[in-house]
């Protein structure tokens, strides 16, 4: 019986055979083994990247936000800068209306001028592309809602000065595919809003934040317009002739961010 079998395969081997140590593998047995895929492995240490870098992202927010407050000297000024720092942090969400309002209300040249300042730092020195992208976002909004024509001429004189706080050409963020994507379109918005810049220094008036003036008047007899005038209907020839190139310039930026 299989009892019996058992019993006598114990007394012939001795107690030694349940305590004996399992046979060494050879060297190239244990090559074999250790040369298996560890299943979920990958994935694990991706998913360690990102949290890692989330977690380095928050503590150089704070850290940035802390010295902020430590090195601006006037008090609204630090307030300035704690807005930039929290409108562009590491973490992938949209700005914050309530950081962006205290950036757009910016009026005064001196207020403009460190809002520039500090998005053209921010931008420069950082290489994380959610960073970057809310820094567009903010330079954007800042075009559009804020004092337009000081910030603007802030850009433009920042641009001489320093070197266009816009030129991205060469920005990267090779964190990961999704992050080398993004950085393909940071680079692509970043010449769309340097070329909004170019636009207004040719025409002297910025296209997207131009209101459509109100039709005129229809003379005696003749249909009236129901349609606004933008500012291009009413140019002569020549006038229309030089400003042409800049929009058509400025409209294959656009579609190139559309893309």
């Amino acid at each position: 019986s299989f009892e019996h079998d058992q019993a006598s395969d114990t007394r012939g081997r001795g107690i030694g055979h349940w305590t004996e140590k399992p046979a060494r593998r050879s060297p190239a047995s244990r090559r074999h083994v250790s040369a298996r895929p560890r299943i979920g492995s990958g994935m694990g240490t991706a998913s360690m990247q990102k949290s890692w870098r989330k977690a380095c992202g928050a503590i150089k927010d704070s850290t940035t936000v802390s010295l902020a407050k430590v090195n601006s000297g006037r008090d609204h000024l630090k307030d300035l800068d704690v807005a930039v720092v929290k409108a562009t942090s590491h973490v992938e969400r949209p700005p914050k209306d309530r950081h962006l309002a205290k950036i757009v209300s910016a009026r005064s040249r001196t207020e403009v001028s460190h809002c520039v300042h500090a998005l053209a730092r921010r931008l420069s020195n950082t290489s994380n592309w959610v960073v970057a992208l809310k820094a567009l976002v903010v330079i954007h909004r800042a075009l559009r809602e804020g004092d337009g024509g000081a910030f603007r001429e802030e850009l433009l004189s920042h641009g001489r000065r320093r070197g266009h706080a816009l030129q991205m050409s060469s920005f990267k963020d090779d964190s990961g595919h999704l992050a080398w994507d993004c950085s393909a379109w940071v680079r692509t918005y970043a010449l769309f809003l340097e070329e909004r810049l170019e636009c207004f220094a040719v025409l002297r008036y910025d296209v997207e934040a131009e209101r459509l003036r109100a039709p005129a008047p229809a003379a005696e007899g003749q249909t009236p317009h129901t349609k606004a005038q933008g500012r291009t209907r009413g140019l002569g020839k020549d006038d229309l002739l030089e400003q042409l190139p800049a929009l058509q310039q400025l409209l294959f930026r656009l579609v190139g961010c559309q893309a």
